[in-house]
């Protein structure tokens, strides 16, 4: 096992993290010939590395009704090569507008992100075939070339937690042979074999095709692959340095810095802004409406375009992306430190701010009264919250969740904002938010 060259390959691919001390991996074990082949590598290596930590984990989606089956095999493969074994139910909650398959993945991720030790690396077994199936999966939705660059060797989840794919340039044909070479008993989905999935369709009669036909297709097509991915990471460095030129300290996109570029390029720079916030891309009609109603509209023009995790919303002439929230509960403040319905907590201080509340004025806070009225310090006259979150120029997404202190009625203080002029106490006391 040690001449051959997939085992060269997985060594190859994870002596960098040894280097590093990053010692510790975990085989997403899903008894396929593609996983079963990976474990018996790495075990292999251990004997090479004694450093080396291995565990593994089998994720059962219920989608199969042999999945009970599977998982008892990858157990006892465990038990039998000594490594430690984990396994993980999750629940498919079938969405619209969503592949099954794609809610499977995520779903698979989360729990070996879950399951997997802490800093351990998590290896997954896709090889070159999935490499090149994911290509013309993504060729055939009219990806652009961040989605034709298909899978890197890399991966990293939200949590931060990397994954790492060492048979990525071994073509399932080698796998295979090396586990018939070595007898590794493994299991065979019968779902591969279902047409009804785009993918399979493609692995069992567009793949079969091309490689007959067009001799060293498969490895022509991974060297393309390759090479989209480089021009991939050097559009990125170019568009990070458009990205620095247009974004603030609050991570608004200038629309002025924006007007400068081409169509193609803002719509790159638009794109890198986003994937700050959302895994999911808007499409190409969201694209174009963002740009041409954020860098035509007029100065104080008002943009809501609602995408699949939040809204982008234009104001001061700066695109932001804003999240989603439900607007906080009133609550009587009764103690100096107030738990509030989002999380988030009001905590009473003393200093320059309004005198404190008299034995026949209850303390309130509210959300979400734009036509409540203050005259606030040093402004002239009385007028509309609305009115004078509009002078101080706050985003109109943000008017919503701050915080408003009232004794009985009557609007005292607008935390972080404004002191009622009327009743201002130089020692007096002030409210602010703790996150």
């Amino acid at each position: 096992m040690h001449a051959t060259s997939l085992y060269q390959q997985v060594k190859n691919a994870i002596t960098p993290y040894i280097d590093e001390h990053k010692t510790a991996f975990t085989v997403a074990l899903s008894g396929g010939v593609d996983s079963v082949v990976l474990l018996h590598v790495m075990n292999a290596l251990k004997a090479e590395i004694p450093q080396l930590q291995l565990t593994a984990v089998y994720v059962h989606h219920g989608l199969s009704l042999h999945a009970n089956e599977w998982q008892a095999f990858c157990e006892q493969l465990c038990n039998e090569l000594a490594i430690t074994f984990y396994a993980a139910q999750v629940k498919i909650d079938r969405k619209t507008r969503t592949s099954l398959e794609q809610q499977a993945r995520d779903a698979r991720y989360q729990a070996l992100d879950q399951l997997s030790p802490s800093g351990s690396i998590i290896l997954l077994g896709q090889h070159l075939n999935d490499q090149l199936e994911t290509f013309l999966l993504r060729l055939k939705r009219g990806s652009g070339l961040q989605g034709l660059s298909a899978m890197r060797q890399t991966r990293m989840l939200s949590s931060g937690r990397e994954c790492l794919r060492p048979l990525l340039n071994v073509t399932r044909q080698n796998i295979e042979q090396f586990a018939a070479d070595f007898n590794l008993e493994h299991i065979t989905d019968d779902s591969n074999c279902d047409e009804r999935f785009d993918r399979n369709f493609i692995r069992q009669q567009i793949m079969p095709l091309l490689s007959e036909r067009f001799k060293g297709f498969e490895k022509s097509a991974v060297r393309s692959v390759g090479l989209l991915q480089q021009q991939q990471d050097l559009l990125n460095e170019y568009t990070q340095l458009d990205l620095q030129q247009c974004q603030n300290n609050q991570q608004g996109l200038s629309c002025l810095a924006l007007a400068n570029y081409s169509a193609a390029r803002q719509a790159n720079v638009l794109r890198c802004w986003l994937e700050q916030f959302t895994a999911l891309m808007p499409s190409q009609q969201q694209t174009l409406q963002i740009l041409n109603q954020g860098l035509t509209a007029q100065a104080d023009a008002q943009l809501l375009i609602q995408l699949a995790h939040g809204q982008v919303r234009r104001h001061q002439q700066f695109l932001y992306f804003v999240r989603d929230t439900e607007v906080p509960q009133s609550q009587l403040v009764t103690d100096e430190e107030l738990l509030l319905s989002d999380g988030r907590s009001l905590v009473q201080l003393t200093g320059e701010g309004i005198r404190k509340p008299l034995p026949n004025e209850q303390v309130t806070v509210h959300f979400n009264r734009p036509q409540a009225r203050i005259k606030p310090l040093k402004k002239p006259g009385h007028n509309t919250l609305k009115h004078w979150f509009k002078d101080a120029k706050v985003a109109p997404w943000l008017r919503a969740n701050v915080p408003l202190i009232f004794y009985n009625e009557q609007l005292v203080y607008v935390v972080g904002h404004f002191i009622s002029a009327e009743h201002y106490q130089q020692e007096g006391i002030f409210w602010n938010i703790k996150t």
